[in-house]
């Protein structure tokens, strides 16, 4: 079964092989027998967009290529088409580009034969009234034409015509997204936003050349596409716009008046918003210039910040904000007022007369026009218009001329007076600055000697020439003469009067050879506004009387203390010194006995006595003259040898409590103690003893810890360092001086040192409590034995 089934399958594939050749040389004869023309592209019809360039070439299908003449293009109206002209320039070049060719004849279409024995027809660039049906011809063995048509149909492709790419509708308005697209057949358009498809609804409405979108809002951003379709072609081609919602500017800040001084720099803002951001201008509106453009101003058009350099007069004008983007433009005006500061033009000294009105008047100039007023020169304090309370003789007057920027102040003083005389600054203000200018006003008087009533006499001795000397005050300065017992001094001419000066001050030389010039002289000052006299005394000077007491107050085994009362002087001829003159009473010769002189400001000691000692003292006074008289003749013993007097600390109580005073110690642990030398009372002092307890004050009596007391002794010094002391704690300090007689009576003083500087690591408020505890055991625990309660009081500052 399977070789009698591959046998029939051998003859079947035979038989086809057979039947197969026979069609092939059955087809090869009919075309050596039907010559033809054959049209590439093969379509029969060529659909091309209007605008492109075609090429059709026309191939003879024939036996032999040599009988084939009159090969040719006819038109769509039957035309021969016409080979390329000779000196034809290509419209595009050997890589397809267009050329830029101008002047040369270029036929829309022409044939050009193509290599391969084939006629090309060439379309430089289609129109939709090239469309029909085109025939290729052609003449086979001068027996046969040959002839193949081609229909050439155009369409218009599409062409986006209006539909910017980027688009900006206004908020709030209605807008159009244009779309319009060119192409034939007509195209059909669609909508997507962000993707999604837009249909025709209440906000939006597909239209022949865009998209409506009512009342825009700011979220209608985004992104839409334009489609576009041709159904006949096939042809779709989308445009993708970026919808961006502009909002219209509005000004939001812009002051109606402005103020700038004039000479300063100026600065304003006019602030708008909007989207985009606005450029904002600034517009001078009388010349209607820019100015930023403008010398001194500058403009930052992306925050409305208007600045001037230096403001003039000139700048005073009204100008206009302008805030400018792509929804729109809106202005606002502002009034530019330029502050003109004050200056004072007008300041003139004055004088007058007491007891007369004086006024003093100031001019300025400004805008708007200053206000004017005055102070003393050297105070704060200015005078208020009208009458002043505090001096109803002085009234400010002000007047005011807006229109010319000018104001006068004037400042009337009636019943002038002396002390109304010096310097007076005019002050003009306005808001753009103040102006000061210093007048000065003088107030004329006759002469005056009020100055000279209380001035001593003028003392002379033993013929010392003597200066009397006379001041006047008055202005103008007065002139000054001399009389003496009625009669002019110039017209005496006495060599022992000499006169040097006239005035305002002269001074009047006297040698007084002879006791007649000691007497009164006259001195007369005049100058306009009247006359003065003053009496002036050269008085003969002489010693002191006796001194009129000198009573012991304090007596040492070595020293002796005394208070003097001296005799009465004269004024302008003081006491200059108190003298002493001291010997032992057995000792009859004054000649030997010792002296000592005190000024009168001065303790009034006698040092140096020797101990159980019986003295004679005496005593005098001492002026410019010389020593007076001895007098106050006593007699006075020295006690015996003792122990020295009680030394005196020399620290001043800082904190008092009501029964002593308490001296602080700047330091926690440490005191220095110092003193003064007291008397030593007729031995010398050879060593002084301190003793320093702490203790504490209990129902106002002082208890120590005399376990904890320490007792120094310390020679040759007046000075003590204690150290290792407690901090926050009161000690008792005992003083004595000692000389071989013995100690003195004990100096005392209670010392306090300060509180210890808390640890790192401690707090204030913790060392705060540790005191509060010590304090409160102090008062609740006053039945304690003291040495507990003082080491109780110790371990808690320790602590």
């Amino acid at each position: 079964m399977g070789q009698l089934q591959r046998q029939r399958v051998a003859r079947l594939a035979t038989l086809l092989y057979v039947m197969l050749c026979s069609c092939l040389t059955i087809e090869l004869c009919s075309a050596q027998q039907e010559p033809k023309l054959q049209i590439y592209p093969t379509q029969e019809v060529q659909r091309k967009p209007v605008g492109k360039p075609l090429i059709l070439t026309c191939r003879p299908n024939v036996p032999d290529q040599a009988l084939v003449t009159d090969l040719q293009w006819k038109d769509n109206m039957n035309n021969t088409i016409l080979p390329k002209p000779s000196n034809y320039d290509p419209l595009y070049d050997s890589k397809g580009n267009k050329k830029n060719v101008t002047g040369r004849n270029h036929p829309p279409m022409y044939t050009e034969t193509l290599p391969g024995e084939s006629l090309g027809l060439m379309i430089t660039s289609l129109s939709s009234e090239m469309g029909g049906k085109y025939y290729c011809t052609a003449s086979y063995a001068n027996t046969e034409i040959l002839e193949k048509g081609v229909t050439i149909k155009t369409y218009v492709a599409i062409t986006w015509t209006n539909a910017p790419e980027n688009q900006f509708p206004i908020l709030g308005s209605d807008y159009v997204v244009k779309c319009e697209v060119k192409a034939d057949p007509n195209p059909t358009i669609d909508w997507l936003r962000n993707g999604d498809p837009i249909r025709t609804d209440a906000k939006h409405v597909v239209q022949t050349h865009g998209l409506l979108i009512r009342d825009v809002a700011e979220t209608d951003d985004g992104i839409y596409t334009c489609r576009a379709a041709v159904i006949e072609t096939g042809e779709l081609l989308e445009r993708t716009i970026r919808v961006e919602v502009y909002i219209a500017p509005v000004i939001t800040h812009l002051p109606a008046q402005l103020e700038a001084v004039e000479g300063k720099p100026f600065a304003a803002n006019c602030t708008a918003i909007g989207k985009p951001v606005p450029e904002i201008s600034w517009i001078k509106q009388s010349v209607q210039l820019n100015v930023a453009t403008a010398d001194r101003f500058k403009v930052n058009a992306q925050t409305g910040l208007l600045t001037i350099s230096s403001v003039t007069q000139e700048d005073y004008d009204t100008y206009t904000c302008i805030a400018r983007n792509g929804a729109g433009v809106v202005d606002q005006k502002t009034k530019l007022n330029v502050l003109v500061r004050p200056s004072v033009y007008e300041l003139y000294n004055v004088t007058g007369v007491s007891g007369k009105e004086i006024a003093i008047t100031c001019r300025s100039k400004g805008r708007p026009a200053p206000a004017i007023s005055f102070r003393r020169w050297g105070t704060e304090q200015q005078y208020t218009p009208g009458i002043q309370l505090d001096d109803e003789r002085i009234t400010l007057e002000q007047y005011f001329d807006e229109e010319r920027g000018e104001s006068t102040g004037t400042l009337r003083i009636a019943r002038s007076q002396r002390t109304d005389d010096g310097l007076y600054q005019c002050i003009a203000s306005n808001k753009g600055d103040t102006a000061y200018k210093t007048g000065h006003i003088a107030v004329e008087f006759p002469p005056d000697f009020t100055h000279m009533k209380e001035l001593p006499p003028v003392f002379s001795w033993e013929q010392r020439i003597a200066n009397l000397s006379c001041l006047a005050m008055g202005i103008p300065n007065a002139t000054i003469e001399w009389r003496w017992n009625g009669r002019n001094v110039k017209d005496l001419y006495d060599t022992n009067l000499k006169i040097e000066g006239t005035g305002p001050r002269s001074d009047l030389i006297v040698h007084p050879v002879t006791r007649q010039y000691y007497s009164a002289y006259k001195c007369i000052a005049t100058n306009i506004h009247g006359t003065a006299e003053h009496d002036m005394q050269l008085k003969e000077a002489r010693v002191p009387d006796f001194v009129a007491a000198a009573v012991p107050r304090q007596l040492t085994a070595t020293t002796m203390t005394f208070d003097i009362r001296g005799p009465a002087t004269e004024l302008g001829l003081p006491i200059l010194a108190f003298s002493v003159q001291y010997k032992e009473v057995n000792n009859p010769d004054w000649s030997t006995a010792l002296n000592r002189s005190w000024s009168p400001d001065s303790p009034y000691i006698v040092e140096g006595l020797r101990p159980q000692t019986m003295y004679s003292f005496r005593f005098a006074a001492r002026n410019q003259v010389g020593l007076g008289n001895w007098g106050v003749n006593q007699q006075q013993s020295t006690p015996r040898r003792s122990a020295p007097e009680e030394p005196k600390p020399l620290h001043s109580p800082v904190q008092n409590d009501k029964e002593e005073p308490v001296v602080v110690s700047p330091y926690s642990d440490h005191f220095e103690l110092r003193w003064g030398v007291p008397a030593d009372n007729g031995e010398p002092i050879d060593l002084y003893q301190i003793k320093y307890c702490p203790g504490v004050k209990m129902a106002g009596t002082w208890h120590e810890l005399e376990d904890r007391c320490n007792m120094i002794e310390v020679s040759e010094t007046t000075s003590f360092q204690m150290t290792d002391l407690s901090g926050n704690t009161y000690y008792r300090i005992e003083l004595k001086a000692h000389n071989a007689i013995g100690y003195s009576s004990p100096a005392s003083i209670i010392m306090k040192t300060t509180r210890d500087k808390p640890y790192p690591y401690s707090s204030s408020s913790a060392t705060n409590r540790l005191l509060a505890k010590q304090t409160a055991l102090q008062r609740a625990m006053p039945m304690l034995p003291l040495a507990l309660l003082l080491l109780l009081s110790m371990s808690l500052h320790t602590a």
